[in-house]
């Protein structure tokens, strides 16, 4: 299927490994120049490579997305050199999940900067372009746990359930302008975080395949599809709500999760 993807500029926060690094290959893949950026310039640098290497156009800008100075060093960036972003992927973000009297003010507010406020000062640089140019996607990553909280979920489940509610009030007030918001609530997915999880498991048990520690979490989580989701099956999704064929998509939320979620 044309996505009618050719041309666009695509910004993608977090796009150094994980649904990211996969949304920005997607979205490369169907035509679009992809800007990635991420905290660690290592892992930016492979990422960068792994999408030129498949065919795409990318440029990757280390940014801490939790500072302001570095958010306006990335669009003056993108602005100077493609003079226009179409699509945003609010996509940086980290699990960090606990009971309530275990979380610190700071790590709260840690964590709403990440999630939350990163994807409010973002989307403020992007949409004066895509107003002025009367097209724009953008695409919030959140989590199932924004919908369904359960206990011991803070302060993720809050800032994830704030982005999906920031998620409709920008849809609402953006769609005059042609510019669509949409959220994908993503659920177990194979990722860097998880990836690392291994390694310390490993510790105490060495013979742990990483295929094996995916199997044994998505049982324990109860994904119906008996599976932990690839992240490029994410980025698929993805590069559809970011495309031309998703014209009429607004406003929504759609689970990445294989069914876990006990609400569609």
């Amino acid at each position: 299927m044309e996505l009618g993807l050719k041309g666009r500029v695509a910004v993608v926060t977090g796009g150094s490994e994980g649904i990211g690094k996969a949304a920005g290959l997607s979205l490369a893949a169907e035509g679009a120049t992809v800007v990635i950026c991420g905290r660690r310039e290592d892992a930016l640098a492979r990422a960068a490579s792994e999408i030129r290497a498949a065919g795409g156009q990318v440029l990757a800008v280390q940014a801490d997305v939790t500072r302001t100075e570095d958010i306006d060093r990335l669009f003056d960036r993108v602005i100077d050199q493609f003079k226009r972003v179409d699509i945003l992927v609010n996509n940086a973000g980290v699990s960090n999940a606990g009971p309530l009297e275990s979380k610190s003010d700071a790590e709260w507010q840690a964590d709403l900067d990440l999630k939350l406020f990163a994807a409010i000062r973002c989307s403020r640089r992007a949409i004066p372009l895509m107003r002025r140019d009367r097209w724009g996607r953008i695409v919030n990553v959140t989590s199932i746990g924004g919908r369904t909280p359960g206990a011991g979920s803070v302060p993720t489940s809050v800032s994830r359930a704030a982005g999906i509610a920031l998620t409709k009030a920008m849809s609402r007030e953006l769609a005059k302008d042609n510019i669509l918001v949409n959220t994908v609530c993503i659920g177990l997915v194979k990722s860097g975080q998880h990836e690392r999880a291994w390694q310390e498991r490993r510790r105490d048990e060495p013979s742990l395949g990483l295929e094996d520690f995916y199997r044994s979490m998505a049982r324990v989580d109860g994904v119906p599809l008996g599976r932990v989701g690839e992240a490029g099956e994410a980025g698929d999704v993805i590069a559809f709500l970011a495309s031309e064929r998703a014209s009429y998509l607004t406003g929504t939320a759609i689970n990445i999760d294989g069914g876990e979620s006990p609400v569609v």
